[in-house]
């Protein structure tokens, strides 16, 4: 039972690394490549997030629920900051900062044990597992990577190309008329 506990705590920080590293922080810088300075900061109305602060505020939850939750770092998180930012923060700046965050996030994600998964931590003010503070962040980032996609659809007004169904083509190949690989 000990080996299917540790493989399956293995699965579930292998799997939130990749979400956070290889799955939706490239489609956030993506985004961001495909946004002017303005567009990064603009805002449907007063109580919408901008992308911007979108970035800022995975920044920070990353950081405060798995380097500082999870890892033990200092909880330094002033999250109404994220929110009242207009800017102008740069793209390279702002996605730089994201990458950092989230690389040492996977580092600390990388250390964990099965132990520090069922382990419980107050984070933020919850009390938690540790499991649960993996599942909150990855859905949480999922979440937001979501809406800064559809905030570029709506700049952008086309899709994306996101979403390809396996043995389907890519849309370079769709648009060449090549069949799926």
């Amino acid at each position: 039972m000990r080996i299917a506990k540790t493989s399956f705590c293995k699965q579930i920080l292998t799997h939130g690394r990749h979400s956070l590293q290889a799955h939706h922080l490239p489609r956030i810088a993506r985004c961001l490549a495909m946004l002017s300075e303005q567009e990064i900061w603009w805002r449907a109305h007063a109580t919408s997030n901008s992308v911007g602060n979108l970035v800022l505020h995975l920044e920070g939850n990353v950081r405060q629920w798995i380097i500082s939750g999870l890892g033990g770092a200092p909880d330094r998180r002033e999250r109404d900051t994220e929110f009242a930012a207009r800017g102008p923060i740069s793209r390279r700046v702002l996605l730089a900062r994201l990458r950092s965050t989230v690389g040492e996030a996977c580092r600390v994600l990388k250390k964990l044990s099965a132990r520090d998964l069922a382990r419980e931590y107050t984070i933020q003010g919850f009390r938690l597992t540790g499991l649960s503070a993996v599942s909150h962040v990855t859905e949480h980032f999922a979440y937001h990577t979501g809406q800064i996609i559809q905030v570029t659809k709506v700049k952008r007004r086309r899709d994306l190309g996101f979403t390809r169904l396996p043995g389907q083509p890519s849309k370079s190949a769709r648009a060449k008329g090549l069949p799926a690989i």
